[in-house]
């Protein structure tokens, strides 16, 4: 299982700011993080891979 934290999430989104991510991964139909760890929330890369291949599929990796 492969994880990313808000800095991957950045640069799967297309490299959006600090700012933009968290308003992003905390809106409702985010993914929930799997684990919320000291250094930050964690998601599975797959669900965030699927998030963006629903919700900005611009930007999904094929």
């Amino acid at each position: 299982m492969e994880l990313v934290g808000a800095a991957e999430i950045r640069v799967m989104l297309g490299g959006i700011s600090k700012q933009r991510v968290y308003v992003i991964t905390s809106h409702r139909n985010f993914p929930d993080p799997v684990a919320d760890l000291v250094q930050g929330k964690v998601w599975r890369k797959s669900d965030v891979a699927a998030w963006i291949r629903e919700h900005r599929p611009e930007l999904a990796e094929d």
